[in-house]
């Protein structure tokens, strides 16, 4: 029976089309509600293992839900309800064509960006001296255009983002407030769980000319988390970060001579080692929302989806 999900093709009620993305399948229904499938896929240097990850698609999905219904008082979400424990149906909305990337430290892309000499990333000038892993004086957002499946994201200021037309000032600035104060709200829960909410990304969308938060937020999978207890003492040592993400997984490959290149090999993905990253993404969960994961019934995931998505549809 099958223990995982890697690829979906339901024909739902009033279902219009499907949008397979990397990890999520993403069906319209009606033209006015996304009904999203998060599948046991993994995907790591821009390509998607062989093999899914038994319960990857219920923590993506129960994070995103949980972080999506803390944060529903600060900005409208897409998320109406959850009928399955990897399904999240909601709005669908119009996406903004940028994404807002909130950074608290200095680290990854922006440290590297940093390190090669430049002083400004997306128009906000950083201060001389500082170190990777150091925390801004307050967080900035470094917003991104979403660029087209297969082409990578680029870098865009405020500015550009306003002067093009992609979105109107006020929009703008209203996106900019929300992801401020989505981003406090996750760094105030991942504290009362011993962790840093490093950086992360958001996306947003219209309805009915209204602002709504989509997507999923707060993921290991989106977001980088560093552990709170241990992040001082690495950082006065020029140590690197602790961190909470999927960068084992990277690890792995790496360590078995793959890193996406034109000409390797996908290393094989065993039993073992796919219970380990199983193992490793519930841990993740348990950590970053402070409970216990229960675990679904996974003996036919496909069927499950299936018959708790049928009966939500034929219940509205």
């Amino acid at each position: 029976m099958a223990k995982t999900i890697l690829n979906s093709n339901y024909k739902f009620p009033g279902q219009k089309s499907i949008y397979n993305g990397k990890v999520r399948d993403v069906y319209n229904i009606n033209d006015k509600y996304l009904l999203m499938i998060v599948s046991d896929r993994i995907s790591a240097f821009d390509v998607v293992l062989p093999k899914g990850i038994p319960y990857k698609g219920q923590v993506l999905n129960q994070i995103a839900a949980k972080f999506l219904d803390a944060t529903n008082d600060i900005v409208p979400n897409w998320k109406i309800a959850t009928p399955d424990p990897t399904v999240t149906f909601g709005h669908k909305c119009e996406p903004y064509p940028v994404e807002m990337i909130v950074r608290a430290y200095l680290t990854g892309s922006s440290w590297r960006t940093y390190k090669s000499g430049a002083r400004e990333i997306c128009g906000i000038k950083i201060p001389d001296g500082m170190k990777e892993h150091q925390r801004f004086k307050t967080p900035i957002i470094t917003p991104t255009t979403k660029a087209e499946q297969g082409k990578h994201d680029e870098d865009i200021s405020r500015s550009e983002i306003i002067k093009s037309g992609l979105i109107s000032e006020k929009e703008y600035f209203q996106i900019e407030k929300y992801t401020l104060e989505v981003f406090k709200r996750g760094s105030q829960i991942a504290a009362q769980h011993g962790l840093i909410l490093v950086d992360t990304k958001y996306e947003f969308g219209k309805k009915e000319g209204k602002i709504y938060l989509i997507d999923e937020i707060n993921t290991p999978d989106s977001s980088r988390y560093f552990y709170a207890d241990e992040y001082q003492e690495r950082f006065e040592k020029g140590l690197p970060q602790k961190q909470l993400s999927k960068e084992f997984v990277r690890e792995w490959l790496m360590a078995n001579g793959f890193q996406g290149l034109e000409g390797q090999k996908i290393p094989e993905m065993t039993d073992a080692f796919v219970n380990e990253v199983s193992e490793r993404y519930i841990e993740l969960y348990e950590r970053i929302t402070g409970e216990k994961f229960s675990r679904s019934d996974i003996s036919n995931v496909p069927e499950r989806i299936e018959k708790n998505c049928l009966a939500y549809l034929k219940s509205l």
